[in-house]
């Protein structure tokens, strides 16, 4: 069965639902009934910022808290789909965080992290002003994946900025809703 780790990685203030959420909701409506869907605000956990270890210990230990419960939830899923406004050109800094993390849990003795992201599919629904000043972000998160072996599923971009404004996105909304149509039975 295919699990979706929705990883919104938004920082608008609570109470508020960013276009780049909306337009993941209504690509997520379109999943099979029987698939599990982990919905998880990034923002409001409290990930440790990454300090690196590599060239002097060499290891981490296993994380814990917040971070050890995204380390469990990002090796359930099937598929991660980061949800992913575009600030400031590049990649918002809560899932900047959780990635960043991934680098400790490449180096957790025994968790063999690397071989466990093999194959899984890699999403990214994202919202900005301007399409093509979004590349450098998606290309960031591209490289991720072909990194860890993951499956880079192309992204569905809309247009963002104030609350709402993917909403006039005609083209957005169409893709969305058969976003995740091509998945295997």
């Amino acid at each position: 069965m295919s699990h979706f780790l929705f990883l919104n990685a938004s920082t608008r203030e609570p109470g508020h639902i960013g276009n780049s959420e909306t337009l993941a909701r209504r690509a997520a409506a379109g999943l099979p009934a029987d698939t599990k869907q982990t919905w998880c605000k990034l923002a409001d956990l409290e990930l440790p910022p990454f300090v690196d270890l590599r060239h002097t210990a060499g290891t981490y230990p296993m994380p814990m808290a917040d971070a050890k419960s995204m380390l469990d939830a990002t090796l359930a899923a099937t598929d991660l789909v980061f949800v992913s406004p575009v600030y400031w050109f590049s990649i918002p800094s809560p899932l900047k965080t959780y990635l960043d993390n991934w680098s400790a849990w490449l180096r957790v003795p025994g968790l063999d992290f690397k071989e466990a992201m093999v194959g899984k599919r890699l999403w990214v629904i994202a919202t900005s002003g301007n399409r093509e000043k979004a590349q450098p972000m998606l290309d960031s998160y591209r490289l991720c994946a072909e990194f860890l072996g993951m499956q880079w599923q192309t992204p569905l971009w809309g247009k963002g900025g104030a609350p709402d404004a993917v909403l006039a996105d005609g083209e957005a909304l169409a893709a969305a809703v058969g976003y995740f149509s091509g998945l295997p039975a």
